[in-house]
């Protein structure tokens, strides 16, 4: 096992042994076989491109395929066994297609040579796990190259996670899924240096645009966030605790549950679902109920009824918890023991009566805390309040902006990011988003001409909001770059 995606990898270096996040070897090996099967499928879909015959039947299901792959979302491994056999064979139907239209193109058989992620085959469990242990990051022999690809394959996994979202919502733009084919096939060739950290900047690139198309995707769905105090206590009815980053599923969950008796609460990523005016209608809507992904054997054990994970960011249930009986995952995620919600038919919704049924039977969920919290200054918002911002920044009431966003950790020296808010100068505003807000967001900071001093876009994908404020101030301040607005 080699496994170096995420910033709690032992030592800094690479899990070689289990996940410090938990993934066991053999879930790690079925992840590399999966990408490596996605890969073929590149390869096949970047070749008809080029032939003039693209075919993106296969965009969402990649996706799909390396949004599983990504920290703390697939555990199962009974789930990645018929991924793989799936994308296999998606693999072979799109190989077949190849050999005619280049026939076609050509007047001749194709006899050219393709790489092994085109061809290899095999069917059971065991062979998978045997050729992930092959194909993973220490295949690549050369560190300069094998640092190369896998950055870029670890890029194209946000994107292919913010593409799932926006497709979910009816959203896409082609020029995003064949980037990430591109990207795929590109891990499969020796290319130069130059050509494979232009890629890497692509992706970049690519992730400002898919944070974009997704930001278009839950605006237009459910309205631009509002400035919202969200009620962090709790209520006397049952309630299902749901989180994530999936506003559909949140969507059809409060229809469900909708003069059920059942209250609904969100948890760590799923927060900013309390912003959106659509969700607003709903009175048993109640708030968010705890913190950060990493609090989860805590705060779903207190809750008492069922959680649903709608994608990332589930942590192994420990065996003195009691949750798993009240687990359900949906989407991408999966956990061995927890009920999985299937897909939702074309046209149709996903089915909660399960959860519902439960909920009515579990306790109300214990308080852990009481008061509210504020959120919900995106873009939108933000620029509303433009004057306002603009009059405290000339008139010295506003000194600095300090961007603290991203992921929150376990690490007992992520306690720095409270002391800095905690100690910041009384004239600065902190902008973030992310689950990172968790370190600081209970916090008693105040607020300067009625600006809170910390602004919470959103989910992590939100971070665009931060960076479309920024350029909008830029914009009013008549500044020829933006390093030189008082942002840090």
């Amino acid at each position: 096992m080699f496994c170096f995606q995420c910033q709690e990898t032992a030592k800094n270096s690479g899990c070689t042994i289990k996940g410090v996040c938990g993934k066991p070897e053999e879930t790690a090996d079925l992840q590399y076989s999966l990408i490596f099967a996605l890969k073929g499928i590149s390869v096949y879909g970047e070749r008809l491109k080029e032939l003039g015959s693209a075919d993106r039947t296969n965009s969402v299901f990649i996706s799909q395929g390396l949004f599983s792959t990504i920290t703390n979302a697939g555990w199962d491994n009974a789930r990645f066994v018929p991924l793989i056999r799936e994308a296999l064979s998606r693999r072979d139907r799109l190989r077949e297609k190849f050999l005619a239209a280049w026939k076609a193109k050509n007047g001749r058989d194709f006899d050219g040579a393709l790489p092994e992620a085109a061809t290899w085959f095999a069917d059971d469990e065991a062979a998978f796990i045997e050729k992930g242990k092959t194909v993973g990051a220490l295949a690549t022999a050369n560190e300069d190259v094998r640092s190369l690809r896998e950055l870029l394959t670890i890029g194209i996994k946000g994107v292919a996670a913010y593409a799932e979202h926006a497709a979910v919502l009816g959203f896409h733009k082609d020029e995003i899924d064949d980037f990430i084919m591109t990207a795929l096939a590109s891990t499969t060739k020796d290319l130069s240096v130059d050509e494979m950290v232009g890629l890497v900047m692509k992706a970049g690139e690519t992730a400002v645009t898919t944070m974009a198309l997704l930001d278009e995707a839950n605006t237009r769905t459910y309205g631009n966030p509002e400035i919202t105090s969200v009620n962090i206590g709790v209520r006397k009815n049952p309630g299902i605790l749901i989180s994530g980053h999936d506003l559909k599923d949140m969507e059809e969950l409060l229809k469900q549950t909708e003069n059920s008796g059942v209250d609904i609460y969100t948890h760590g990523e799923m927060l900013p679902a309390n912003y959106y005016p659509a969700f607003k209608k709903y009175s048993h809507f109640v708030g968010n109920y705890g913190s950060s992904w990493w609090h989860q054997n805590e705060d779903f054990e207190s809750f008492n009824g069922p959680i649903l994970l709608t994608t990332n960011c589930l942590i192994p249930v420990r065996k003195e918890n009691t949750y798993l009986g009240r687990l359900f995952t949906t989407g991408i995620v999966s956990y061995p023991g927890a009920k999985h919600v299937p897909e939702r038919a074309a046209g149709g919704a996903k089915d909660f009566s399960e959860l519902i049924a439960l909920a009515k039977k579990c306790a109300a969920p214990v308080e852990i805390e009481t008061g509210s919290i504020v959120g919900g200054f995106a873009h939108n918002q933000v620029l509303a309040l433009a004057d306002k911002v603009i009059a405290a920044v000339k008139s010295g009431a506003v000194k600095r902006f300090v961007v603290m966003a991203g992921c929150d950790g376990r690490q007992k020296a992520r306690g720095y990011y409270t002391e800095v808010a905690e100690q910041l100068p009384k004239d600065t505003i902190i902008l973030t988003a992310g689950c990172a807000k968790y370190r600081y967001n209970k916090l008693n900071l105040g607020d300067i001409g009625g600006i809170p001093r910390v602004l919470d876009a959103g989910q992590c994908n939100d971070s665009y909001s931060l960076a479309v404020i920024a350029l909008k101030l830029k914009e009013v301040f008549g500044l020829a770059d933006i390093n030189d607005l008082p942002i840090s």
